[in-house]
């Protein structure tokens, strides 16, 4: 149930750990260093161990990075973190920067004349550090590859983790690990490539149809895998990790010490495919021909196949269960109740399931100010009662194990007022509107964002984050290479899951986010015959009545509105205990 976060460290502890930094740095000769919130596999989530910049800043978001020079910290953070960075972080010592407005790169040719910034090279993408260095092409700057100065100063940094590694089966997972590994081998011979290196945690999973429990609420395995052209897998992974059911499950893969990785990748032959958008800059240069191209799982992965399909959406429903339970649950009374209460009450719907895994991340539950706090994360000290007349937003959900969930609803307690409930309908236009999309296939997240923003454009309002990111197969919450965003080139294929949430954040006031998961597939034939794509739904949760301005809404969106909760009362009315029932006939009513 819940437990209070331990940041390893506060605003009053940066200071100091900044001084011990810079005193490294002088003694090793250089003038800067860059600590990415990131690690080795450069996933969003990461282990106790790889928290560095929350070590060092406080600052405790899933993405950003501090570059430390001898007299300015610069912790550079997007938009959904830019309030919460200023609550987290010494002000008088680290200096908010806006990413990816302000690029790296500008800012340290901006702040420092001359010297060498340090970097470890198993922490950054090719990538990310030839970006770097094209902006700092004919200043007195530089980079260096060097040892991780913070492990160097980091008294008491958590060992690395030993996760039970179990085995996803063939009924979720809809395709066996042999055919995937023939499938992706046979794409490597097409193009004369030799081996591929695969790093990021998701894409092992899926290729070897196993699941672990390295990382907090995402069911990955930390290690290294080589593919060869011939569907042999090379698995770089803690043995300990492995009983006897997934070793026999694993077959032929061979499994190695992931600390012979670097050695192993000295000693290929051939050309060899590396990521240079996820995989570490120190693999790139341990190989002899190194080929840039994607990760050759990942694609696949986002194209959900029959099985895995069929898993989410029941998922979807069991979670949806738990979701109007909760509800029911928050509007008998919510006065009196406080931001814990609420995460552990939805917790405990959702474990009663007997699917139930883990969550899929930490619930975000803000009331009223909080709610302006993107990625707000309660704690004991940060705990509020909620209060009348307020909103109240709680992003969450679940890992089972036929599917992943994340679900966001913004509830009125109380009366919160007119302008409340004009923002809330502006964000649910959005969201319908992507829900109603039909388009032409071979378009982008970046074609399609525009769309969830334009009736809060029209208002001059917005929002700073994406509308909505990938979604795994009980694999990790945030999944690429498919988003809707505005900075998104990957065409939308049919099977891809991504999140639909706009919203919309007044800060020291409330904010409101709307997210139901859609899933893309091939629109019916309409028209002219065109080949066109389209979303289906997978949530199936009431949003809130009480705060939608009927005559705000168009006749198209009232009706999908309308058939959407005709839809939630069918679908969920029959696993939903009497009361809560009763609660969801009055939520589902026409508007």
């Amino acid at each position: 149930m819940f437990q209070t976060f331990d940041s390893h460290a506060s605003p009053d502890q940066g200071p100091g750990r900044l001084a011990a930094l810079r005193a490294r740095l002088a003694e090793e000769g250089l003038a800067g260093f860059l600590v990415p919130r990131a690690d080795v596999h450069q996933g969003e989530y990461v282990t106790a161990r790889d928290e560095r910049l929350q070590w060092l800043t406080g600052f405790t978001g899933s993405a950003g990075f501090c570059v430390v020079l001898p007299d300015l910290a610069g912790v550079f953070i997007d938009g959904r973190y830019r309030t919460q960075v200023k609550g987290q972080v010494d002000l008088g010592h680290f200096t908010p920067v806006p990413w990816p407005e302000v690029k790296a790169g500008d800012w340290i040719r901006a702040n420092l004349a001359s010297g060498v910034v340090g970097f470890d090279p198993w922490l950054h993408t090719a990538d990310e550090i030839e970006r770097i260095e094209a902006a700092l092409q004919g200043s007195g700057v530089s980079l260096r590859a060097v040892e991780n100065q913070v492990d160097a100063i980091w008294e008491g940094q958590p060992g690395p983790v030993v996760g039970r590694v179990f085995v996803h089966p063939l009924e979720f997972a809809g395709e066996s690990a042999g055919d995937k590994r023939a499938r992706l081998a046979a794409g490597l011979r097409e193009l004369g490539q030799d081996h591929a290196v695969i790093t990021l945690p998701d894409s092992i999973c899926w290729l070897l149809n196993i699941r672990g429990s390295d990382v907090p609420k995402n069911p990955v395995v930390q290690g290294f895998a080589i593919l060869g052209a011939d569907g042999g897998v090379r698995l770089f992974v803690d043995a300990a990790k492995l009983d006897e059911t997934v070793r026999a499950h694993l077959g032929d893969v061979t499994v190695e010490a992931p600390e012979g990785f670097e050695a192993a990748l000295r000693g290929l032959q051939g050309k060899v495919r590396v990521d240079k958008g996820t995989a570490p800059l120190a693999v790139s240069l341990a190989v002899g021909t190194c080929v840039w191209g994607d990760d050759p799982c990942r694609l696949p992965k986002a194209r959900k196949n029959a099985a895995e399909l069929s898993g989410m959406r029941e998922a979807h429903l069991r979670d949806g269960a738990a979701m109007v339970e909760f509800l029911a649950w928050l509007d008998s009374p919510a006065r009196g109740k406080t931001e814990i209460d609420v995460v552990v009450a939805l917790e405990g719907f959702r474990r009663a399931s007997n699917a139930f895994h883990d969550i899929s991340f930490d619930t975000i539950c803000g009331a009223g100010p909080h709610g302006a706090i993107m990625h707000y994360r309660v704690t004991e000290e940060s705990n509020r009662t909620i209060g009348e007349d307020t909103l109240l937003l709680v992003d969450s959900g679940a890992q089972y194990l036929d599917g992943t969930t994340d679900i966001t609803r913004t509830v009125a307690i109380g009366d919160p007022g007119d302008e409340a409930r004009t923002c809330y309908t502006r964000v649910l236009q959005g969201m319908i509107g992507i829900s109603r999309l039909r388009w032409p296939r071979g378009l982008s997240g970046r074609d399609l964002d525009p769309v969830a923003r334009y009736p809060l454009w029209v208002h001059g309002q917005d929002f700073d984050h994406g509308t909505g990111h990938g979604v795994g197969a009980f694999l990790s919450v945030h999944e690429g290479p498919q988003r809707l965003s505005r900075v998104s080139e990957v065409p939308f294929e049919p099977g891809m899951i991504l999140s639909n949430e706009p919203g919309y954040y007044r800060e020291g006031a409330f904010g409101i986010r709307l997210e139901n998961l859609i899933v893309v597939e091939e629109a019916a034939k309409l028209g002219d015959g065109r080949d066109q794509l389209s979303f289906e739904t997978l949530t199936f949760v009431p949003l809130d009545r009480r705060l939608i301005r009927g005559d705000l809404l168009g006749p198209g969106e009232r009706d999908w509105l309308n058939l959407y909760h005709a839809r939630v009362l069918e679908l969920i009315g029959p696993r939903v205990s009497a009361g809560a029932r009763d609660w969801l006939v009055g939520a589902c009513a026409p508007i």
